[in-house]
């Protein structure tokens, strides 16, 4: 099993963009990792306490497939300077990749988190 972070901003909390924002984001982190949701153990989402629209996890559970995938929202530590309208995720995945194969994806401004893999 291995973790695959990744993370996306919003420019607006809404409900439309929240749910747009997650979908990209975990769909990017299949594509780029060459897994599917059945691969999933499960799915911790964090978002910063300016989102209030929509939880992370009822923007997956829109998804084909991720109807059985645990999910679990929480809300991101509010800490001084740190980038607002973020939503992350950690998935616990059943993989075979090594850590050093594993593509954690960051997307908008969250890019910002993760400099040293872009």
């Amino acid at each position: 099993m291995q973790g695959i972070r990744g993370a996306i901003t919003v420019k607006n909390d809404t409900k439309e963009e929240i749910i747009v924002a997650v979908q990209k984001m975990l769909k990017s982190i299949l594509s780029e990792n060459d897994i599917t949701s059945e691969d999933i153990g499960a799915a911790i989402f964090s978002a910063t306490d300016d989102i209030k629209s929509a939880f992370p996890a009822f923007a997956a559970r829109q998804l084909p497939g991720w109807n059985l995938v645990p999910l679990f929202d929480a809300q991101q530590l509010d800490i001084e300077n740190s980038i607002r309208k973020c939503i992350r995720v950690l998935l616990l995945v059943n993989t075979d990749k090594t850590q050093k194969e594993i593509k954690h994806i960051y997307l908008g401004r969250a890019a910002a988190l993760r400099p040293d893999i872009h």
